[in-house]
């Protein structure tokens, strides 16, 4: 469920001078996008705005509490805060935090941009997968993207036997930029499928 019209019509009033409000389906829910940038989300009729770095501190000091995502039974609490019932009625607190989720967004991505991340940065890799992902030649977030996750599993599972889909789901995690939790549906669809598939093969190859 989607924001009520009204609340909607204050959201999008308030944020008309930064640039062009958006909503694509995201988390269950709604994602809001401003000239394409992620800066909140909509959820059983709720508004959560993205908590970062100092907006963040304000959210929490505000008592606004933190986005729990559910998928497949299993919890995931997002960095996204509920704009409460008292923050709706103070029009010029609101658009200042709308404001600061967006501006520390941007900065976010700019950040991001700027800094060459290592493989074990990105969402569920760690170490242990980047060492392993090294051993196979990729040693750059740019050589995972360039491959995707179907290639990279196949090239791990030359290397090492013990391959499972939940790495193969990781990697395309790590590639989409979430946590494997919230991959987005089709995509886990079809490489669970691909995953079954090349089960399949595999056991016939060796039988």
């Amino acid at each position: 469920m989607f924001l009520s019209g009204a609340r909607f019509a204050q959201l999008k009033h308030g944020v008309s001078s930064l640039g062009k409000l958006k909503k694509k389906s995201q988390f269950g829910g709604f994602g809001l996008l401003l000239d394409g940038v992620l800066f909140a989300i909509s959820s059983d009729g709720e508004l959560y705005l993205r908590g970062n770095s100092h907006a963040e501190v304000l959210f929490k000091a505000r008592g606004m509490e933190k986005f729990i995502f559910s998928k497949r039974g299993i919890p995931v609490t997002l960095r996204y805060y509920r704009v409460n019932e008292s923050l709706w009625q103070d029009q010029k607190q609101l658009f200042e935090y709308v404001n600061l989720a967006y501006q520390y967004t941007m900065a976010e991505i700019i950040d991001k941009q700027k800094m060459p991340l290592r493989l074990k940065d990105l969402p569920n890799l760690g170490m242990t997968l980047e060492r392993q992902l090294w051993k196979v030649g990729i040693s750059k977030v740019e050589e995972l993207h360039m491959l995707g996750a179907k290639a990279t599993y196949l090239k791990l599972q030359q290397h090492r036997k013990q391959t499972n889909v939940s790495i193969l789901l990781a990697l395309a995690g790590a590639i989409e930029g979430c946590h494997v939790a919230v991959l987005p549906e089709k995509v886990r669809d079809d490489l669970l499928l691909w995953h079954k598939e090349l089960d399949h093969r595999s056991s016939g190859y060796h039988s």
